[in-house]
């Protein structure tokens, strides 16, 4: 499953703080990490933090689009609407 991260890097806790929408209407999710955004710290902290929520190992959650923008794509393998509605509430 694909899904649309805004990531706020240095957000003072690893946290998600809900969903929002872009002027298109597409959802996405809000999440904040403590690591900088430097050398991919933040990229790293993501993934590890959703996938720790998610009950996911590490390697099953990659961003693969967005490396070094706030909004980015992650692909979450075996991941389906039902447990991202049950992690995170509907979007």
């Amino acid at each position: 499953m694909r899904l649309a991260v805004r990531v706020t890097p240095k957000g003072g806790r690893d946290a998600v703080d809900g969903w929002a929408r872009d002027p298109d209407g597409r959802p996405y999710l809000k999440v904040r990490v403590t690591a900088p955004p430097a050398d991919g710290a933040a990229n790293a902290a993501l993934t590890a933090f959703l996938a720790k929520t998610l009950k996911r190992p590490k390697s099953a959650v990659r961003v693969v689009s967005g490396e070094t923008a706030r909004l980015k794509i992650l692909e979450i393998e075996g991941l389906d609407e039902a447990e991202l509605t049950a992690a995170f509430g509907a979007p």
